[in-house]
């Protein structure tokens, strides 16, 4: 039995492969770039996300309407994500197309013109984008959160940008980012499904063997810790929205998988969540409340987020670090550690079965950490956890005075 459930391999210009088998005949396939919104420059507010719409607009070799019926004319689905410190461009398609979406992504990636009259009318699409993310303030609120947590830093910037500086970008712009980070020894191709990675390699030399290898990303500035604070934002929201959080461990941490169990038990999806019945089932107070970790190469930040009524902010926020505050005070019991371990395992294995949210977390995973985290090393490490070492988590992150709290009224 092999070890891993996947295989890797690296070609020549330094592009990186990392393959799954899957039991359908659907292919789920990509490129992940490392390159996301804090690898922009000053001044360059929004220019990934800008660069990722346009990638789509024409290369040498096609023009935005072939590019667009590529795939969808065999049925399969062309899509792409910019995140804070990736860019990735991925299809889903049967297996029997796979050299044509291989081909297609390879030149949408590599080969894009950035033809200024398509420019021009996505740039509109994104200022679309934009005014449509303002009318969501329960998810606005999550990017105002980390830019207050982020203050300064590149990790704080939404990832859309501002309508000023989207006015402003044009295809020069576009061309000199992906010049400075669309390089082989910056990208991963990840293919998750019934392909052979012999044919895989070989197609991959084909398609990127005029392509000089470039150099990998030498290293970014990881933000400074903030000292906690509050701010009030006037959204005339009908609710008062609530984000309250600091900064916690980087991916490497091992105490990284405790405060994920901690973070299941306190506001996870299930309806059980300690957050969820002091808020929710029990007294009323809001329709949802969650906590959230998101991770970093060098950091993460841990949050709390709830809508209330005006009048029950105060009564929601101090059951909030009530909740907190126990976990902190008092170690699990056995049988509380076991039932919370089991919980998330449960989650973990019902998410496995999502295989193009697989196949999107294997290459973001190569690209970063140089391979994903396999099931069985996750039950391992949830395995090692103890009643003792999650207080010392607890105490460790979870202080409510460690926190910074943005409110939209």
């Amino acid at each position: 039995m092999k070890e891993y459930p996947f295989e890797t391999a690296t070609l020549s210009n330094g592009l990186r492969i990392i393959h799954q088998s899957s039991p359908t005949d659907v292919v789920y396939m990509g490129y992940a770039i490392d390159a996301g919104t804090r690898d922009e420059a000053p001044g360059e507010h929004g220019l990934a996300h800008f660069v990722e719409h346009t990638l789509f607009k024409g290369t040498a070799r096609r023009r935005a309407w072939h590019i667009l019926n590529r795939m969808e004319n065999v049925g399969g689905d062309l899509n792409a994500y910019t995140g804070k410190e990736e860019t990735v461009v991925y299809a889903a398609l049967l297996k029997h197309d796979f050299a044509r979406a291989l081909d297609l992504l390879t030149d949408i990636v590599f080969h894009c013109t950035f033809p200024e009259a398509e420019i021009s009318k996505e740039r509109a699409v994104i200022l679309d984008e934009i005014d449509s993310y303002a009318d969501s303030p329960s998810e606005l609120i999550l990017d105002d959160f980390e830019d207050l947590l982020f203050s300064g830093h590149p990790l704080g910037h939404n990832i859309l940008g501002t309508p000023r500086s989207v006015r402003r970008f044009d295809a020069a712009d576009a061309r000199r980012f992906t010049a400075r980070h669309y390089c082989p020894a910056r990208a991963v191709l990840f293919v998750y499904g019934n392909i052979p990675l012999p044919r895989i390699e070989r197609l991959a030399a084909q398609l990127t063997s005029d392509l000089p290898s470039g150099t990998p990303l030498a290293g970014r500035t990881a933000p400074s810790n903030a000292q906690p604070r509050t701010e009030h934002r006037h959204r005339h929201t009908h609710q008062t929205l609530v984000a309250t959080g600091t900064t916690a461990y980087p991916h490497a941490d091992p105490r990284r998988i405790g405060l994920a169990l901690l973070s299941n038990l306190l506001g996870g999806p299930g309806m059980n969540s300690r957050l969820n019945v002091a808020l929710r089932e029990r007294l009323g107070l809001v329709y949802n409340v969650e906590a959230n970790i998101s991770t970093y190469t060098d950091t993460s930040t841990f949050s709390v987020c709830y809508g209330c009524a005006p009048a029950d902010a105060e009564r929601c926020m101090a059951l909030t670090h009530a909740e907190l505050q126990r976990l902190i005070d008092a170690p699990l019991s056995s049988r509380q550690l076991a039932a919370a371990r089991r919980q998330l395992m449960g989650q973990i294995g019902v998410a496995a079965d999502n295989f193009e949210n697989n196949a999107l977390a294997m290459g973001k995973a190569c690209l970063h950490y140089g391979r994903p985290t396999t099931r069985a090393e996750l039950l391992q490490r949830l395995d090692a956890l103890t009643p003792d070492a999650l207080q010392a988590i607890a105490a460790d992150i979870l202080a409510p005075n460690r926190f910074s709290t943005l409110i939209y009224t």
